[in-house]
């Protein structure tokens, strides 16, 4: 802006040390990065991590994949501020999830039987928990699946009484009525909500 409205030679000096300090900076944290990023390779690839081996050696060719945390509103004006974002992708889920003229839907009650299925015994919930698959994002509790499958004998009843609990009751949790929506850009311009899909975590 200085430059702009008074472009001396000691404006113009200044400026280009700033750009030349900026330059250094930028590619000294590249080349940390790219320091840091080799170093979890070797040790992924020491310890036989043959996982985060080949997911770190496919993010490393991808090199630095810019992220934005700006979206346009209603009205294409680009929003920067966290609160008018928040709002923007509520408004943009709700218009999505939520459907009109559900009041005019025609329900009829079903009455059957209870059925004759006894609840599950403590055998059944140990072998849904050693089916529960490792490293997958926690829900809102943010308990990870690994505190499940190795909680042992401290967890797994206390997960076998909870699940009887709600099978007698015939109501789940409101806690497990919740869930965290992650955005996921499909394809076209990052700032646009409508190019995005959205992946619920329970």
């Amino acid at each position: 802006m200085y430059w702009l409205q008074d472009p001396n030679q000691n404006i113009v000096d200044n400026l280009n040390s700033v750009r030349r300090e900026a330059i250094i900076h930028f590619r000294n944290k590249k080349n940390n990065y790219q320091k840091t990023k080799i170093d979890e390779l070797e040790t992924s690839s020491e310890i036989k991590n043959m996982k985060d081996l080949y997911k770190g050696m496919s993010d490393f060719k991808k090199g630095y994949q810019p992220r934005t945390n700006t979206v346009n509103d209603e009205k294409s004006d680009l929003g920067t501020d966290c609160h008018s974002i928040l709002s923007r992708w509520r408004n943009r889920f709700s218009q999505m999830l939520n459907i009109n003229g559900v009041n005019g839907v025609w329900r009829t009650g079903i009455h059957t039987a209870k059925p004759l299925v006894p609840e599950p015994i403590a055998f059944e919930s140990e072998m849904a928990i050693e089916k529960i698959k490792r490293r997958k994002l926690p829900g809102v509790d943010k308990i990870p699946a690994e505190l499940f499958k190795t909680g042992g004998r401290t967890i797994r009843p206390v997960v076998h009484k909870l699940i009887n609990s709600i099978w007698n009751k015939g109501t789940f949790p409101e806690e497990w009525k919740e869930s965290i929506i992650v955005v996921i850009n499909k394809k076209g311009y990052a700032t646009d909500c409508s190019n995005y899909r959205g992946m619920s975590l329970l």
